[in-house]
């Protein structure tokens, strides 16, 4: 399980960058809510450090050992979502009421599904672009991403059903089988996508259908008020121009002080970043986070085996598609859905699976070839 490692391979860099991030988050927490809410990110922070080091000195050859128990798990807490969730004062039944700790199962089941897939299509790595392999992987994965649809979280089905397709393209499915798949899945989406607009439909709930359609129809005033988080957030990023109006300020005409910006230390954290410092302080975010994820893909190109690449490829593309689509969202550039920023949006849970996951990335580094 523990190896001798040469400590000179240790990425402080990525660790560096991480703590940054995550440090910056803290501070706009604070700003986007109290003191209070910035020292539990503290925590949570000094916490998600602690695991990662850990982690990121345990053979993840080891970890990937217990592959199908990392699977099960993975259903297991999910199912204990179904049943014995709490909702957490929304309209979703997301987490769990542990030790007065609310801990949401969907954000580990991202990490959990990037290590079954990376030791699953490598042991079936010759069997890959089989149709019929493809069809018993879709029902492997259909479980939890079913579940985590089910509570409703539709935004997390998504975005693990995204970083689960760039796994299966980077274990080297042929282009002649993505064409094939690609001709097929367009007019299922055409037509989900129509059948949804219809009063009788049943996939998704009301508020969802309602989200895309106000982005569908942004002139319709039927959906005005579904609107107002992301048109107050392009006011707040817009009204911060250049350099912002400073971190934590006392301005009258802020619109997070005048408590236009809704969940403003969580899914719209960003507007309050655009707002207080500006072009610059979001673009030197966005740079950091693109880091991340060329990091991810640096350390997958010298990573000493194929499950490793695959690991490092998941989680660069779970930092890549969350914060493109939080990001997204608050410039009002997708529809209103909730995702955390990572590292960076209030959530304990979301933190703690990142830096986990970052850990493994650590541990595949360290073992990396010259």
């Amino acid at each position: 399980m523990l190896k001798k490692y040469d400590l000179k391979k240790y990425n402080l860099l990525l660790v560096l960058v991480l703590i940054v991030i995550s440090g910056f988050g803290a501070l706009m927490i604070n700003s986007a809510s109290d003191m209070d809410s910035c020292i539990r990110q503290i925590y949570g922070i000094m916490a998600g450090f602690v695991i990662m080091i850990i982690i990121s000195f345990i053979d993840y050859n080891f970890i990937l050992k217990f592959y199908w128990l990392i699977y099960l798990v993975n259903i297991g807490i999910l199912l204990l979502v179904h049943f014995f969730g709490t909702d957490n004062n929304t309209d979703a039944m997301r987490w769990i009421e542990i030790g007065g700790f609310s801990i949401q199962p969907s954000e580990f089941t991202k990490i959990f599904m990037i290590l079954f897939l990376a030791k699953f299509l490598t042991v079936y790595r010759e069997k890959i672009s089989s149709f019929k392999f493809l069809g018993v992987l879709c029902a492997i994965v259909a479980v939890p991403l079913y579940l985590v649809y089910k509570q409703p979280d539709l935004s997390t089905t998504i975005l693990t059903f995204a970083v689960i397709v760039i796994m299966i393209y980077c274990a080297g499915l042929r282009y002649k089988n993505i064409f094939i798949i690609l001709i097929c899945v367009i007019p299922i989406l055409v037509t989900g996508i129509i059948y949804i607009q219809s009063p009788d439909q049943v996939l998704l709930q009301k508020y969802q259908v309602n989200r895309i359609l106000s982005f569908v129809y942004p002139d319709n005033p039927e959906y005005n008020e579904l609107k107002y988080q992301q048109d107050n957030a392009v006011k707040a990023i817009g009204s911060g121009q250049l350099y912002g109006k400073g971190y934590n300020n006392d301005d009258s005409n802020s619109i997070k002080n005048a408590g236009y910006i809704a969940v403003a230390e969580s899914d719209f954290i960003f507007a309050v970043i655009g707002e207080e410092l500006g072009f610059v302080g979001a673009c030197f975010l966005i740079f950091l986070l693109a880091f991340l994820v060329f990091e991810c893909i640096l350390i997958s190109i010298y990573a000493k085996d194929f499950q490793g690449r695959l690991i490092c490829c998941g989680y660069g593309a779970l930092i890549a598609f969350s914060s493109f689509i939080n990001i997204g969202v608050v410039t009002e550039l997708l529809p209103n859905t909730g995702l955390p920023l990572p590292f960076v949006s209030q959530g304990l849970s979301s933190l703690i699976s990142l830096f986990a996951g970052a850990g493994v990335v650590l541990n595949i580094s360290l073992q990396r070839r010259r």
